[in-house]
């Protein structure tokens, strides 16, 4: 499912990452721990399409992503990829139905299909009762299964986290962590989850460790 070869990135003469070579299959669960500033973070970036890579080969569902032209790696970043961050980055006018449609509506589908995936979701993340809700009407963790739905409403093939319990409580961080083995169960996505967490790298099928910006251990 994700396969990249050699990625380097640097960010003026600090070179953040010095050759990351790994391969993640469709429906694992993998985590990516070390140090802050190991590299962690700006890896997801690159293998999201968030940002790209000096030089190195970055392959997504048999796609070489590096060769799509900007408007095309939108809609291929749109359509395959969903993002979870550590803040959920939900706008604050709208409420957690409409929230969850934006990235169907950008991929243009139509509002009665994008709602109706929406609710689907929101009965899933046992939220039904809050679609009408706004952000500042809901518990931090109903904000963040919020923003994992919004994430999963055009059924991409991989789901990328970064820090993704790092601003709930214990309680919280569990549930979470707990539903993304759910999502993986029910339908069979690829997660790549950064996170500081011990017992949630744990849980995962793979911990890959970065440090000084090489992948040092796969455990």
């Amino acid at each position: 499912m994700i396969v990249t070869q050699n990625i380097h990135k640097s960010f003026g003469n600090l070179e953040v990452l010095k050759g990351i070579d790994l391969k993640i299959e469709k429906g694992e669960i993998v985590s990516i721990v070390g140090a802050s500033g190991a590299g962690k973070s700006t890896l997801l970036q690159i293998i999201g399409t968030l940002d790209k890579a000096d030089r190195g080969l970055l392959k997504i569902n048999k796609t070489e992503v590096n060769k799509l032209a900007d408007k095309k790696l939108a809609e291929f970043r749109n359509k395959q990829i969903g993002f979870i961050f550590q803040f959920h980055h939900l706008l604050p006018e709208f409420t957690a139905l409409e929230n969850i449609c934006i990235p169907a509506f950008i991929a243009k589908k139509p509002k009665k299909e994008a709602e109706t995936e929406a609710l689907k979701l929101l009965h899933f993340l046992n939220l039904a009762d809050r679609a009408d809700h706004k952000p500042s009407e809901l518990s931090g963790g109903e904000q963040q299964r919020v923003a994992v739905a919004r994430a999963l409403i055009n059924k991409p093939a991989i789901v990328l986290a970064d820090e993704p319990s790092g601003n709930l409580d214990s309680s919280a961080a569990v549930d979470l962590h707990q539903l993304f083995f759910q999502l993986r169960k029910e339908f069979n996505q690829t997660f790549v989850i950064v996170t500081h967490n011990k017992e949630l790298a744990d849980m995962s099928d793979r911990i890959l460790k970065i440090k000084d910006g090489i992948i040092e251990a796969k455990i």
